[in-house]
């Protein structure tokens, strides 16, 4: 099949780039000029292993291309997925539709032959509706299936789970866009991959239910480590104890900053303002982004009363290792270590840090910071030492030479990568998330 990919960034290059590898034959459009000739000169405009290599290799079987021209690149396209971004509107935190619209309306006007227009952007509940009357508005001739197909991509393994997915969700309205949809996924279908057919509003809503959800594990366990730390208690055997539960589960269960990144902020909050708009309040979706942020400062905070507090922390020098929101990734996006900087900073502290990937992303965002090229140049002189994001350069520091490189021997791990017991045992002063 031939598919048209809308929009090259972190989703539809992804997507693509694993369609190509199954056999279609792909076209990747993006508006940047830059990017498409990047893309060409095999540079990938984001961080996500393996990428580069599965890109390379479906460029070099010629069944995988780039272009600006949305005309020429959905010529005799059987799917046109739309890929382009829906962030926070500013004022009102509604998705910003914009983009998904202005391609629906060039796609209507563009299109060349029968197709199913597929919805790869998460968008909110009603937005298949509007695109299928954009598209009709254009007067197009052609047949034309408005499908949804979220996307469920964790950053820094958004390969593997585009290529072995806990399922495949699909909104569908006719039989046209159910067939070439599963025409589509058929690699998957024959690897017994599940797929579930709905309509299409319930699969829009299907991808803000999932995030919303995983925000809501995330922040319950962040709550519970803070009572761990006033009860005496351990929040990763309590993660434990919870999640041997078949009903809960144990993924997103553990205790940290708080979550980032580009899907749960903007996604809870999309959420939140669909429900206003039916009226249909979601107080337990409210509550969760409510404590999230204020948790991203507490963090901060924290760090603070390691220092000895406001009045001692002032003129101190910190290092923070990691700076992206989760690790494998070089997205910025709501990380938690934006919140810990700016707190700091606020302080009167000196902040130095080190990330594998995001320290170019991290510039403009935290300006106040000096960035480092490893993790020792980072703690030198440092009077405590953060670890923000898990990066496994992370895991196995050598704590001997971080206590003679740093001013004072101080520790505070916001990811519990450390045991307590090992690090005090090097004369650190050690202080983790929900454990004494």
């Amino acid at each position: 099949m031939k598919i048209a990919m809308v929009g090259s960034g972190y989703v539809g290059l992804v997507s693509g780039a694993c369609f190509a590898d199954f056999g279609h034959d792909v076209v990747c459009i993006d508006k940047d000029q830059s990017k498409i000739d990047r893309l060409h000169d095999g540079i990938m405009p984001i961080y996500e292993p393996g990428l580069d290599a599965l890109v390379e290799s479906n460029v070099k079987a010629g069944r995988l291309s780039f272009t600006t021209s949305l005309a020429e690149g959905i010529k005799d396209a059987n799917a046109i997925f739309i890929a382009v971004g829906t962030p926070s509107r500013r004022g009102d935190g509604h998705a910003d539709l914009s983009f998904v619209y202005a391609v629906a309306k060039e796609v209507g006007e563009n299109l060349a032959n029968d197709a199913v227009v597929v919805t790869k952007s998460t968008v909110p509940v009603g937005t298949g509706d509007e695109v299928e009357r954009i598209i009709a508005d254009t007067g197009t001739s052609h047949k034309v299936s408005v499908v949804s197909n979220p996307e469920f991509l964790r950053e820094g393994a958004a390969i593997a789970d585009f290529k072995r997915p806990d399922r495949i969700v699909i909104g569908a309205e006719d039989d046209f866009g159910r067939e070439i949809m599963r025409e589509v996924y058929r690699p998957l279908f024959l690897n017994e991959s599940p797929i579930l057919f709905t309509s299409r509003r319930t699969s829009e809503l299907i991808k803000y239910a999932a995030n919303a959800f995983l925000a809501t594990k995330i922040t319950f366990i962040n709550e519970m480590a803070d009572l761990c730390e006033k009860v005496g208690a351990d929040v990763q055997d309590v993660s434990r104890g919870i999640g041997m539960d078949g009903r809960i589960g144990a993924k997103f269960l553990h205790a940290g900053p708080g979550y980032g990144g580009s899907c749960f902020p903007k996604d809870t909050l999309a959420l939140l303002k669909t429900a206003e708009d039916y009226d249909s309040p979601t107080r337990i979706v409210e509550a969760v982004v409510k404590v999230n942020e204020s948790r991203k400062r507490a963090m901060g905070r924290k760090v603070v009363d390691a220092l000895g507090g406001m009045e001692a922390a002032r003129g101190k020098k910190v290092a923070l290792l990691g700076l992206t929101f989760k690790p494998n990734t070089d997205d910025m996006r709501d990380s938690p270590a934006i919140a810990v900087a700016q707190t700091l900073h606020d302080a009167g502290v000196e902040v130095a840090a080190y990330d594998p990937e995001g320290m170019e992303l991290a510039k403009p965002l935290m300006p106040f910071v000096t960035m480092c090229g490893d993790p020792y140049e980072a703690i030198e002189g440092a009077d405590a030492t953060v670890i923000v994001t898990e990066w496994d350069a992370f895991r196995a520091l050598d704590l001997a030479k971080v206590k003679t490189t740093a001013k004072a021997p101080v520790l505070v791990d916001l990811r519990n990568i450390y045991l307590p017991e090992d690090v005090r045992a090097q004369g650190f002063e050690y202080s983790s998330i929900g454990r004494v």
